[in-house]
């Protein structure tokens, strides 16, 4: 159980790092993209770094690091499909923020893709099992910082799908919506980074 709790805590940390990392990307390149034009392909990088890392490092009950086959741990573990579900979220987002940046994806959707993914995720949290560190003495206070935590996620989720839509928007807010967003997406990471079981 000590391992499981601290692979958890660790996938939050890491993630949370790469957030951090998005957002401050993101709020680097409003004023260094001049300079180097490569910055705008970083923050979506990100995105897909987490992605790949929670889908294949997030359920170590799982081949190739346990005995589980991913069907088997799809199909009968809740926790393992919304870990799935998460990091399919965290690929799609990078990939279509990527393609936007590279130009390719210029389409009205494309814009809308981040804040309904947020959303989705943020909703999903709300449901989100947690079983590692859920069995010992204490394991009702663990359960309840847990899932305190997890709401604390989804609201600055909402937040960040909020902003990051109201952004793509044309009002005279959008420039400033485009600057705050990024900072909201810091705040996440800060959350992911402080996480305990």
């Amino acid at each position: 159980m000590l391992a499981d709790k601290k692979g958890s805590e660790f996938n939050h940390h890491f993630a949370g790092i790469l957030v951090i990392l998005a957002g401050v990307f993101l709020v680097a390149q409003s004023s260094l993209l001049n300079r180097w034009s490569f910055l705008r392909y970083l923050w979506p990088l990100c995105f897909l770094l987490a992605g790949l890392f929670l889908l294949v490092f997030s359920d170590a009950e799982l081949w190739p690091f346990g005995p589980q086959s991913w069907i088997y741990g799809l199909t009968h573990n809740a926790e393992d499909l919304q870990h799935k579900a998460f990091a399919l979220i965290l690929l799609v987002l990078g990939f279509v923020e990527f393609q936007r940046a590279r130009g390719v994806l210029n389409s009205g959707w494309t814009r809308w893709v981040f804040p309904v993914a947020a959303f989705c995720g943020s909703v999903m949290l709300l449901f989100h099992e947690h079983h590692p560190g859920m069995h010992g003495a204490d394991h009702m206070t663990v359960m309840a910082r847990v899932q305190a935590e997890h709401l604390n996620f989804a609201v600055a989720g909402f937040g960040i799908g909020l902003l990051k839509g109201l952004s793509e928007v044309r009002s005279r807010w959008q420039i400033l919506l485009a600057r705050i967003w990024p900072i909201a997406l810091i705040a996440l990471g800060i959350l992911l980074m402080l996480y305990t079981e």
